[in-house]
């Protein structure tokens, strides 16, 4: 058996003299898979028996000791198949030829995941198997047969070859349109990551707008995750149109100033724990100006939208306990012992494993760029009075902010006011459009030479220094031993994206020539280590044509957390293709 992937999955088998290829594709926009298999028989008749296990359950659960009760509908070789008889959703499913025999109370009990256990999580559960299905094939024939499993119930006339055919065409038109520079070297690398970039993009039908999804398998879409994704996912790639609509998902439900962190799996209700999503979004705002000068979509769609986030970030924001409020000396104070509003949002009941209430310091560095911008934006549309307004407030948080974030003592910034532990969250204070401390200043350079020696590492950034209290370098065991070690010193990639925006600023501002050359050769050297090391992850690690969540502190450096996620991807391919 053999397993390779280029614009699809495909498994190829081998029993005696038959080959068996097997090729996996998602039908685009819709909730339907295809499973092509090619079969190059040998010189006896043979026969290919597929029997599907089914399942139909939300993915943070299992079916373990359950007894299904299924009702299946059988036309020609289509199934309605109804897992369990109070279900309101069937599962449909079709075969291009071949025989189909019904089975009769048939399951299959206990299977078992590795990893799940691993995870410290319920490992075994049932599956219902409603039948089989028997295709002939002749000596020597080539066949191709085609399954269907799908959501939709017209799905008759799906033929898997061209199902494969036009995701290829499809995939191959968004390279073209991207206008990638691509070698003969790369090209091959700019496919996959279109292809996997491509994966997050989906569809709301509720909203009638695109969406992205946070890591699969099992996070859905995160305002959060979204936007410090958006540049890397559909900037980069020139998709303008599916990323303007991105940006209205973003403002759609807004409430008293806070763009959602998610939405709720179960009933699409928003959920606003979040400080950070709303200034995040005034930074993709600028880089979505930058990459189309489209000013009009911003000024007819957008910003009257972000008066009203400053407004309300200015007033006070008490919405799921967030407790945001400016205070007197123009920082932003936020969240409470038992909130967890900003990424660093591990929780166990009411525990917040990282707690960061108060003035943390990606927030406030959020909070001058998200004036500064204001600011110009009100120059943009003739609004000069508001422009100075904006000003003032920047101003006065960029006093603030150098007075009070300084630790002289460690080298770097305070996580929160109060919090002299070394975390990676102090690098937003150089690497947004606008810096709140200046990049060319010795604390901006002391700041990131500390974070380099105690936080970077091959794999990204790691979230706590070693040493400090509570650092842990392994992620694992069950949920609470995850959640404990979640943002206690495990390495996470998408916080290249931020070293390396301050990396850039600060070889920028350098006026000594010497020292200049030199960071900039340091600067090259780091962009050649992160298309090394994920350029081998990407194409042959355990998350092949993924990136995942996070890594392990501690060598070998294996992948944990969700196998494929946005930002990591988004962020370690903007390196890599700068």
């Amino acid at each position: 058996m053999s397993f390779e992937k280029e614009y699809v999955p495909i498994y190829t088998y081998k029993i005696q003299d038959v080959i068996i290829r097997k090729y996996i594709c998602m039908q685009y926009g819709k909730n339907t898979v295809t499973i092509l298999y090619r079969v190059f028989n040998g010189k006896d008749k043979s026969k290919l028996i597929l029997t599907p296990i089914v399942n139909f359950r939300d993915f943070h659960k299992d079916t373990y000791n359950h007894e299904f009760e299924l009702a299946q509908w059988q036309k020609n070789r289509k199934l309605k198949l109804v897992v369990d008889k109070n279900s309101s959703t069937p599962i449909y499913i079709n075969v291009s030829e071949g025989e189909y025999i019904k089975h009769e109370n048939d399951s299959f009990k206990n299977m078992f995941y590795i990893e799940e256990e691993k995870r410290g999580l319920g490992s075994e559960e049932n599956h219902v198997v409603p039948g089989r299905y028997e295709i002939e094939i002749e000596p020597n024939e080539q066949k191709d047969i085609t399954f269907v499993a799908s959501l939709e119930e017209n799905i008759e006339e799906i033929d898997g070859f061209q199902v494969i055919s036009k995701e290829i065409v499809r995939i191959a038109e968004i390279m073209y349109k991207s206008e990638l520079p691509q070698t003969d070297e790369n090209k091959d690398l700019i496919r996959d990551y279109i292809i996997s970039a491509d994966n997050f993009v989906v569809y709301r039908p509720s909203f009638k707008l695109h969406t992205i999804i946070a890591g699969y398998p099992w996070f859905l879409d995160w305002g959060r995750d979204t936007l410090i994704s958006f540049e890397g996912l559909l900037l980069k790639t020139k998709r303008y149109e599916i990323a303007r609509e991105v940006l209205q998902t973003m403002i759609r439900d807004i409430k008293y100033g806070l763009v959602p962190n998610g939405y709720s799996g179960y009933d699409n209700r928003p959920l606003y724990n979040s400080a950070d999503s709303s200034l995040l979004l005034f930074e993709q705002i600028q880089k979505y100006i930058n990459y189309t000068k489209d000013y009009e979509f911003i000024k007819k769609e957008i910003y009257p939208v972000l008066g009203k986030i400053i407004e309300a970030y200015c007033t006070k924001i008490d919405i799921d306990d967030n407790n945001i409020y400016l205070d007197e000396d123009g920082l932003i104070s936020s969240g409470t012992e038992t909130t967890q509003n900003t990424w660093m949002d591990a929780k166990i009941g009411n525990y917040v494993v990282t707690p960061r209430n108060g003035k943390a310091v990606e927030i406030n560095s959020m909070w001058y760029n998200s004036l500064k911008i204001m600011e110009n934006l009100c120059k943009e549309f003739e609004s000069e009075e508001k422009s100075k307004k904006y000003k003032k407030l920047a101003e006065k948080c960029k006093k603030s902010f150098n007075e009070k974030f300084y630790n002289k003592r460690r080298k770097c910034l305070y996580d929160v006011l109060g919090d002299s532990k070394i975390r990676p969250n102090q690098l937003f204070a150089i690497s947004l459009t606008y810096p709140v401390i200046e990049p060319s200043s010795e604390i901006a350079k002391e700041m990131f030479e500390t974070v380099t020696k105690k936080l970077l590492n091959n794999y990204g950034l790691k979230t706590l220094a070693k040493g400090e209290e509570n650092y842990i370098e392994k992620y694992e065991g069950d949920s609470f031993k995850r959640d404990m070690s979640y943002h206690q010193g495990i390495t996470w990639p998408w916080l290249l994206g931020i070293y390396y925006d301050s990396f850039k600023k600060i070889v920028k501002a350098e006026k000594n020539k010497t020292k200049k050359k030199e960071l900039e050769e340091r600067l090259a050297k780091f962009v050649q280590n992160v298309e090394k090391t994920f350029t081998k992850e990407f194409t042959q690690g355990k998350t092949v044509g993924g990136i995942a969540e996070l890594y392990d502190s501690v060598k070998p450096h294996e992948a944990k957390g969700t196998i494929n996620q946005a930002w990591s991807i988004a962020e370690v391919f903007r390196i890599i293709l700068n």
